[in-house]
């Protein structure tokens, strides 16, 4: 299975690249205006793309864990655990030229699904690219329950990190009125 290439997101303001049998789960329920959210036809992973307000009061690696926190304050974390912070170069994204700083965060956390009771750990990745001009936070988030990597002959196979990175960078803002009047 090839990836979906230039996929509309947010009305056609923005494309990207999605892994191979990325299932866009509005098709299957509600999904908030400012959320572009894909699961995995096979496992329980989840991408998510997400326009937030931009959090201008923290700046740098603070502002990646300061999402992160959040993330997993929404979503009722019981553990929030950031194992690493990293600077994404600018020059290998698409929106290089509105993106003034982007990190990449991973670490893990301790979630339970709705109605259920325990908690399963959940490795996170994310990658915040900030856009200033916009007042956004674009935050890019793959869900990679523990249970959920299965057996690398599923048809699609599991999604790497290397899918992930592939949807980032190749995310293009392609109408800038989705921000509103500048």
């Amino acid at each position: 299975m090839e990836p979906t290439r230039d996929y509309p997101l947010f009305g056609g303001a923005f494309s990207t690249i999605l892994p191979p049998g990325a299932i866009d789960v509005s098709d299957l329920r509600p999904v908030p205006d400012n959320q572009e959210v894909f699961c995995h036809p096979m496992t329980d992973q989840s991408l998510i793309v997400e326009l937030l307000e931009l959090q201008a009061h923290v700046r740098g690696e603070a502002a990646a864990r300061y999402h992160f926190e959040d993330v997993g304050g929404v979503q009722g974390a019981r553990v929030v655990q950031v194992e690493s912070v990293q600077p994404l170069s600018l020059e290998n994204l698409a929106l290089r030229g509105c993106c003034q700083e982007a990190w990449i965060l991973s670490g893990k956390q301790q979630v339970a699904k709705e109605n259920q009771q325990v908690a399963k750990d959940v490795t996170l990745h994310q990658a915040l690219l900030r856009l200033p001009q916009y007042q956004t936070d674009l935050l890019v988030t793959f869900n990679q329950p523990w249970s959920s990597v299965g057996p690398e002959n599923l048809s699609p196979p599991p999604w790497s990190l290397g899918d992930f990175e592939q949807l980032v960078t190749s995310l293009a803002l392609l109408d800038p009125n989705i921000f509103g009047p500048q």
